[in-house]
């Protein structure tokens, strides 16, 4: 079954100027899927714009038999596509859990304090101390409580966009074990990322965006060697690098 179908898909900030041309991709039920490629590539936009942060210009998008094509952003989480952007994706000023109350509003009041604990045992950190200003918080405990947020309305398909930005190796490693107990918890997981090595090691399979076209769609193992994956960064075909 296919989670997120994208289709000859364009956006961009200037509807003159694509920054993503083209980009078609499914998504199976249950994938780990990492995007990658050099900085520029147009990686962010792509998720932003599925997201509906940046404007589609083009193309389509399907969350399962939904089309949410160019749908606003406060709209998808209640059908069904959980994102955390890189920044700005907590309340600084808020504590813990009044972060997850917030979040806990796109659910039936009936079951708000079922999905805070939920949370609340999925992610130990937070547990211990709900109610810490979300300010205080390290890098890696702030993108734990993104993800949470993210995840409290039970989305089948969670989007993350370079969850390691800016992160000690330590925090990279917690973020990225993190991120693989969601995965297997059955959550369709769509991960952009510099951090080339972390995201392959914890996705089955990448997508190589270069000038805002996808350069490769395939297996992880096809690019953990350096060189396939330093000429699709570079725009080659590793068949004609190899000619």
């Amino acid at each position: 079954m296919t989670a997120l179908s994208v289709t000859d898909f364009q956006a961009g900030y200037d509807p003159d100027l694509p920054i993503v041309k083209g980009v078609s991709f499914d998504v199976q039920v249950g994938e780990a899927v990492s995007v990658v490629g050099p900085n520029g590539a147009g990686k962010s936009t792509l998720v932003k714009a599925i997201a509906g942060q940046v404007i589609c210009l083009g193309g389509r998008v399907q969350l399962g038999d939904d089309d949410i094509t160019g749908a606003p952003s406060h709209a998808l989480a209640r059908r069904g596509l959980g994102f955390v952007p890189q920044t700005e994706n907590i309340f600084t000023q808020l504590t813990i859990r009044e972060n997850l109350q917030i979040a806990a509003e796109l659910v039936p009041a009936s079951k708000r304090a079922d999905q805070i604990d939920k949370m609340f045992d999925m992610f130990p950190d937070l547990k211990e101390r709900p109610n810490a200003l979300a300010g205080a918080l390290s890098g890696g405990q702030r993108q734990m409580l993104a993800a949470a947020r993210a995840l409290l309305t039970d989305p089948p398909v969670l989007m993350l966009d370079e969850p390691s930005a800016g992160l000690s190796p330590k925090l990279v490693g917690q973020v990225f074990d993190t991120l693989r107990r969601i995965h297997e918890t059955g959550v369709t997981l769509i991960l952009v990322e510099q951090n080339v090595r972390a995201a392959l090691e914890i996705t089955t399979r990448a997508l190589v965006l270069v000038d805002g076209a996808l350069a490769h769609d395939g297996p992880t193992e096809a690019l953990r060697d350096g060189k396939t994956l330093g000429q699709l960064f570079l725009g080659q075909s590793p068949e004609r690098a190899q000619a």
